[in-house]
């Protein structure tokens, strides 16, 4: 009766959703699927820069899987509508799915799976690629837009970490976008070699930006776990964002003198 009792009054963990649960195996077979590209280059070989590569798949199921269950976890957070959430994440799911398959498909086919215009396959494929780009541009603005439009919920500090990580998750976006535009540009005015190379300045800047939005909640959450005051906490983590933001901004200038 008393150990009933107990059981009651402790709260209990909420489970998650169907489409989280369908978020999570997803980003899950992303990551395998990097994984077991990794093995694959080390069997096969060849080179790990340059526009075909073994390189692509492998970072980019790694990427878009840990960032589809990051953005899955964080939006736990925001003071969104149910059923919009689940919508958008549904959405960022597939299309996660899409773009990772593209790249994979055409990692084993040997040849570009960005900016590939020589022949209609590639040019379909390229430009699936590039919308599915731009879909996850508006499904993640509007998850930024509602961190910082309503104070998200969580551990002290959480807040501040989900608007932190989403506002330099934009720069990501941004520069994502502006790597399209400007190979597509090329691409179309024929200087194919050209737009494959145009994309090296702002790897850096997209990829040092991409995480944030995983690295400083987690962060929050872990310090939200320890015995230290409050105050000590909120340092710790203005002092996070300052660094990771320091970072962006080196990736960004870097890539402002090389663009």
């Amino acid at each position: 009766m008393e150990t009933t009792r107990v059981r009651a009054l402790t709260p209990q963990k909420p489970s998650l959703r169907p489409a989280e649960r369908f978020c999570h195996a997803t980003g899950a077979v992303l990551v395998l699927s990097g994984c077991a590209h990794l093995l694959v280059f080390a069997v096969d070989g060849g080179p790990w820069d340059g526009p075909v590569s073994w390189r692509k798949p492998v970072t980019f199921g790694l990427s878009f899987g840990l960032t589809l269950i990051a953005v899955t976890w964080v939006t736990s957070y925001l003071r969104v509508g149910a059923r919009l959430r689940t919508v958008l994440l549904v959405v960022f799911a597939a299309d996660c799915v899409v773009e990772v398959g593209g790249i994979t498909l055409q990692a084993w086919r040997r040849v570009p799976s960005h900016l590939d215009m020589e022949t209609g396959f590639d040019t379909v494929v390229s430009m699936v690629l590039a919308v599915g780009g731009g879909v996850l541009v508006v499904v993640l603005t509007l998850f930024a837009v509602a961190s910082f439009r309503n104070r998200p919920a969580g551990p002290p500090g959480m807040p501040l970490a989900l608007r932190s990580g989403f506002a330099i998750l934009l720069v990501a976006l941004a520069s994502g976008a502006a790597m399209i535009a400007r190979g597509v540009v090329l691409a179309r005015t024929g200087h194919q070699e050209a737009a494959y190379h145009s994309t090296a300045p702002l790897k850096p800047l997209h990829g040092v930006s991409l995480h944030a939005v995983l690295v400083l909640p987690a962060l929050a959450w872990l310090l939200s776990r320890t015995g230290w005051s409050e105050r000590v906490r909120e340092r710790v983590l203005y002092g996070a964002v300052g660094c990771y933001a320091a970072a962006v901004l080196a990736a960004g200038v870097d890539a402002v003198l090389t663009w």
